[in-house]
């Protein structure tokens, strides 16, 4: 989820390339809409968003018994502030923008094997599926715009 058209074409862009199927939202409400009926295996938030930010986003997706597991990613600034907000509602990872393409694949890459570890996502043989829009490229348990999508891995 990003409100900036530029990086949900980028975020886009470079999952695809990696075999993800990826769908963008413009905004936390619309990512919240996104989310319910694509039922991704990852999550992206952009931190600064209209309408409904990526933090009361993130926090919403936790509170809620359907998505509460879902890997969540902040891909923002990265301040100070929006990390530790962000590890108080139950973001997973933070990459910091400007970034990487290599940097955005890897990390959704492990969110999306770490959610498959752990049970709480719903695999297809083959398939993988992700939900992007949003730094410091830190996981939240090694330390202390945004879009929807959904990805599948190709063949």
């Amino acid at each position: 989820m990003d409100d900036n058209k530029v990086i949900r074409q980028l975020i886009r862009v470079n999952l695809e390339l990696e075999g993800f199927e990826v769908v963008t939202a413009a905004d936390g409400v619309e990512c919240l809409e996104v989310v319910h009926q694509v039922q991704p295996d990852v999550v992206t938030l952009d931190v600064v968003m209209p309408r409904l930010d990526g933090l009361r986003t993130a926090a919403r997706l936790r509170g809620d018994a359907r998505t509460g597991g879902l890997p969540l990613a902040i891909i923002s600034a990265c301040s100070q502030y929006e990390i530790d907000a962000g590890l108080d509602v139950g973001v997973d990872a933070f990459l910091s923008k400007p970034f990487e393409p290599a940097e955005l694949v890897r990390l959704v890459r492990r969110l999306a094997e770490r959610g498959s570890a752990d049970g709480t996502l719903r695999h297809l043989p083959g398939t993988g599926r992700l939900s992007g829009g949003g730094a410091c490229e830190r996981d939240a348990g090694e330390s202390g715009s945004g879009s929807a999508a959904r990805a599948e891995r190709a063949g």
